[in-house]
C-alpha cells in the first residue's frame, strides 16, 4: 500500500505533459490511475488514422481533431474528479515561457523531435523544474531524469545527427537504394510538385553547346497545352534516360564503378510487353482517373510486392499523371509525406527505376515507405511500460528521493537476463554550454561570412535559439522580437548581410560573442577564430563550431542514411541510417554519476540499435515519441559511488 508521503506528493503535485501521441495516451492514462490530480496537457497536432492502432485514448470519430483536448476528454471520462488542463498549441509558443514552466512540479515529456526536446530542457533549467525524458522505436525504450544542478541536462551529452550524403553520391553514383530514396524524394518529387523556384541538381545541362535549348533549360515546365502523358514520359526519359548519358559522358567517374543504364520509356515498356502479354493493355483498361493512388488505378492491390521494371514505370506515370489531374492545385507547394499515398508510390516507383539504372536491388512499397518515411513501427506496449517507468521515476522526483533516480533502458533481448536495464544518472557535464555556460568555439572565415550564415547555420539551426540576440561587448549586432520598432528591425536586417569584420566592431579571430534566448533564458558564449579555407565537402557550412552536444553526422558511403533534406546546395540529403559508432552506452550496470568522465554517457534520445550486443540498425520512428541507442553493453565500469 502506498504511504502517506507517496500519496501526499502524488495528489499534491501539478505535473505538465508535453506531447499526447504514442507515450502520451499511456502516459495520461496511467497518472490518471495512480492518483495525479492536476494535469496539464500540451500538443499541437491532430489525430490521424494511422495513430489508432496504438493510441489508444482515440477512436475513429476523433480523427482530425487535437490530441491533447481528446486525450482529456477520453481519460475524464474514467476519472472524472480530477483535472486535466489541455492545449493545443506549439510548446515553442511564447505563452509556454520559463514563467509557465514555474508553476509545475515535474515536467514529463513524450516529443518526436530533437528541436523541441532542447526547448523544453532550457525551459524546465531556467524554471528549476525536475524534466523526465523518454522516448520508445519498436521494442526499444528509455526514461532518463534530468534535475537542475544534481544530473545531466538533456543536451550534456551528444545528440546523433541525421546521416548525410554528399548531393554527388545522390545526384550521379549511388549504389544504396537509400540513395534512390533520396534522389526521389528531395529531389525529383521536389522538383516536380513543390517550389518551383527552388533550383536543383536534376536540370542538368548538356555540355555540349549545340545541345537542344528545349532539352536543357525548362524541360520541367509543363505547359497547359501539352498531353498530361506526353509531359510524364518526357520527364520519365529526362531524369531516367538523358541525364543518365550525361553522367556517362564523364568517363573518370566509372573506372572504378560499375556504370548505369540510361532507361527510356519506349525501351523499358516494349521490353516488358514482351515478357507480359496484354498487361499494358490491361492497364489502360483498368486506368481510374477518380482515384488518388496509382496503385489502386492500375489495379495492384499488395504493397508487400517487388515491381518489375515496367510495373515501376506505370506506376511513375499514373502517380505524376493522377497529381496533375487530381490534385493540381497543390502542385507548387507539395513536400513529400509518408501518408500521402500518391507521393509514396510516386517516390517508390521512381527511385526503383534509377535502381535498376544503377544496378541496385528493388525495393517493394511497403519498405520503400518505411526508408522515405524514417520509419520504426511503433509497438503500443513497448509505449506502455515507459509510461509506466516515467511515472515511477515522477514519484521519485517529487518525493525527492534523488539515491534512487535511475534512467532505465528497455530491451529488445535479454542482457545479464534482463530486459529493463537501471542506470544511475550522471552528474552535469562542466563543458555543456546549456547548463554549465562553457564558451564555445566557432571557426570561421570572418572576411567573406555574413552574419546572416552565422544566424541560421550556427545560432538557429545548431544552438536552437527561437528569438536570438547577439551581442559584441556591449554593441547589439542583432535580436528578434515583437517589441521592437520598425526602424531597429530595419537595422538589424541590414545587420544579416553584413560581413563580420566589417562592423563597426568588427568581428575578427578573438573576438567573443554573447548568443542570448531571452524565451529560454539561456546565454551562451562564441570564441570566434578565423580560419581561411574550408573543405566543401566535409564542411559545407563553411564554419566549424566546437563545444557543442551534438554528435557529428556520418556521411560515408558505406553507411544508410535521416531526416528532411532540401535543395541540392546543401550538399547532402539524409534518410534512414542502419549503422552507428558514435555513441557508447553501456548500461550492465547501475552507473553513478562519478563514473561519467571514465565512461561514455548513454544518449538514448534519438537513435535505435536493432541489438544490445551487435547493434544493426539506426532508424527512426513514425510515431510521436523518440528513439534509443545501445551500443558496447560489455565495457561496464564496476565503480559504485553514491550520489553526494
Amino acid at each position: 500500500m502506498a504511504s502517506r508521503k507517496h500519496l501526499a506528493a502524488v495528489m499534491g503535485a501539478k505535473v505538465l505533459m508535453v506531447g499526447a501521441g504514442g507515450i502520451g495516451c499511456e502516459l495520461l492514462k496511467t497518472l490518471a490511475l495512480s492518483g495525479f490530480q492536476d494535469i496539464h496537457i500540451i500538443d499541437m497536432d491532430t489525430i490521424e488514422v494511422s495513430n489508432l492502432n496504438r493510441q489508444f485514448l482515440f477512436r475513429q470519430s476523433h480523427v482530425g481533431q487535437s490530441k491533447a483536448k481528446v486525450a482529456r476528454e477520453a481519460v475524464l471520462k474514467f476519472r472524472p474528479e480530477i483535472s486535466i488542463t489541455s492545449y493545443h498549441a506549439n510548446v515553442k509558443d511564447s505563452d509556454f515561457n520559463v514563467d509557465f514552466f514555474k508553476q509545475f512540479n515535474v515536467v514529463l515529456n513524450g516529443l518526436d523531435n530533437l528541436d523541441a526536446r532542447r526547448h523544453v530542457n532550457r525551459l524546465c533549467l531556467g524554471a528549476d523544474v525536475p524534466l523526465i525524458e523518454s522516448g520508445t522505436t519498436g521494442f526499444l525504450g528509455q526514461v532518463t531524469v534530468h534535475v537542475k544542478g544534481r544530473t545531466e541536462c538533456y543536451e550534456c551529452q551528444p545528440k546523433p545527427a541525421p546521416k548525410t550524403y554528399p548531393v554527388c553520391t545522390i545526384t550521379s553514383t549511388p549504389s544504396k537504394f537509400v540513395h534512390c530514396i533520396v534522389w526521389a524524394k528531395e529531389l525529383l518529387f521536389a522538383k516536380l510538385f513543390g517550389d518551383k523556384n527552388q533550383t536543383n541538381d536534376l536540370n542538368v545541362r548538356s555540355s555540349d553547346g549545340a545541345s537542344s535549348s528545349e532539352q536543357a533549360e525548362d524541360v520541367f515546365e509543363h505547359s497547359n497545352d501539352e498531353d498530361i502523358e506526353q509531359y510524364g514520359r518526357r520527364i520519365y526519359d529526362h531524369v531516367f534516360g538523358y541525364n543518365i548519358e550525361q553522367a556517362l559522358s564523364n568517363e573518370e567517374t566509372w573506372k572504378n564503378r560499375n556504370r548505369p543504364k540510361p532507361m527510356y520509356i519506349r525501351d523499358v515498356m516494349l521490353n516488358e510487353l514482351g515478357q507480359q502479354n496484354g498487361s499494358v493493355e490491361k492497364n489502360g483498361a483498368a486506368n481510374d482517373v477518380y482515384s488518388v493512388s496509382a496503385m489502386a488505378s492500375l489495379g495492384m492491390k499488395n504493397p508487400q510486392d517487388i515491381w518489375s521494371l515496367m510495373e515501376n514505370s506505370r506506376v511513375f506515370l499514373e502517380a505524376l499523371k493522377l497529381f496533375f489531374m487530381k490534385r493540381q492545385k497543390e502542385i507548387g507547394n507539395l513536400t513529400f509525406d509518408k501518408d500521402d499515398q500518391l507521393a509514396v508510390e510516386f517516390v517508390t516507383a521512381a527511385a526503383n527505376i534509377r535502381a535498376a539504372s544503377f544496378g541496385i536491388p528493388l525495393h517493394s512499397l511497403f519498405e520503400a515507405k518505411g526508408i522515405a518515411g524514417n520509419i520504426v513501427h511503433a509497438v503500443a506496449t513497448t509505449n506502455a511500460i515507459i509510461a509506466g517507468l516515467i511515472v515511477i521515476e515522477a514519484i521519485k522526483v517529487l518525493q525527492n528521493d534523488t539515491k534512487n533516480y535511475r534512467m532505465t533502458y528497455c530491451l529488445e533481448h535479454p542482457a545479464r537476463k534482463m530486459l529493463l536495464m537501471p542506470v544511475d544518472p550522471f552528474e552535469p557535464n562542466k563543458s555543456c554550454y546549456v547548463c554549465s555556460e562553457t564558451p564555445l568555439s566557432l571557426e570561421i572565415n570572418t572576411h567573406r561570412t555574413k552574419l546572416r550564415d552565422v544566424v541560421e547555420k550556427i545560432v538557429r539551426a545548431k544552438l536552437g535559439m527561437g528569438l536570438p540576440l547577439i551581442m559584441h561587448g556591449s554593441a547589439l549586432l542583432y535580436e528578434v522580437g515583437d517589441d521592437l520598432d520598425e526602424d531597429m528591425v530595419a537595422n538589424y536586417a541590414a545587420n544579416l548581410d553584413k560581413v563580420l569584420s566589417e562592423f563597426p566592431t568588427p568581428v575578427t579571430s578573438g573576438t567573443m560573442l554573447t548568443i542570448e534566448d531571452f524565451q529560454q533564458e539561456l546565454s551562451c558564449k562564441i570564441n570566434i577564430k578565423h580560419r581561411e579555407e574550408f573543405d566543401e565537402e566535409k564542411e559545407p557550412d563553411g564554419m566549424v563550431l566546437s563545444g557543442w552536444t551534438q554528435a557529428p553526422a556520418v556521411a560515408q558511403d558505406d553507411k544508410k542514411s535521416t531526416a528532411n533534406a532540401g535543395s541540392s546546395s546543401n550538399a547532402s540529403s539524409s534518410m534512414e541510417p542502419e549503422k552507428t559508432d558514435d555513441i557508447e552506452t553501456t548500461p550492465e550496470k547501475k552507473r553513478k554519476l562519478s563514473d561519467v568522465s571514465e565512461s561514455a554517457n548513454p544518449d538514448l534520445s534519438s537513435v535505435a540499435g536493432s541489438s544490445t550486443r551487435n547493434p544493426e540498425k539506426l532508424e527512426l520512428d513514425d510515431d510521436d515519441d523518440e528513439l534509443v541507442i545501445f551500443d558496447k553493453w560489455d565495457s561496464v565500469t564496476d565503480k559504485k559511488i553514491k550520489l553526494q
